[in-house]
């Protein structure tokens, strides 16, 4: 998503390519494609030069939104999302703190847009070209 987000406008990019400047395999980003794609947060454009990209400007998808696609819920007990699992979930102190990590996760995740992410590149990058 992050090379798609510093490509954004420029077509789209090939899987191979992707691959390559993350480190990552084809075959594991073809794992990822299709719930992307199914949350409308990619498209995918056939022919010689298809490829994928962004179905929405980069400030618009936050890391929240990408998470949730490929991890579901954020929760680090099943008990926050599901209090009847447990039946001392009522009484639970250490339920009251994995309520508050999730929140804490979430709000993190979601104030943070890919465009966020390409600043952050792009100002990075700069400030290692200057020393």
């Amino acid at each position: 998503m992050f090379q798609l987000a510093l490509n954004y406008g420029n077509g789209p990019m090939l899987l191979k390519d992707i691959a390559e400047k993350e480190d990552l395999s084809v075959r594991y980003l073809e794992h990822l494609v299709p719930p992307l794609k199914t949350a409308r947060l990619i498209y995918a454009t056939r022919g010689a030069r298809g490829g994928y990209s962004l179905a929405k400007a980069p400030t618009d998808i936050t890391l929240k939104d990408i998470i949730r696609v490929l991890e579901g819920h954020l929760y680090p007990s099943e008990c926050v999302e599901s209090p009847e699992v447990c039946s001392r979930s009522r009484f639970c102190i250490t339920r009251d703190i994995w309520t508050k990590l999730e929140e804490t996760i979430s709000t993190t995740l979601a104030g943070f847009t890919l465009q966020d992410l390409v600043d952050k590149y792009y100002n990075k990058t700069h400030y290692e070209e200057l020393k």
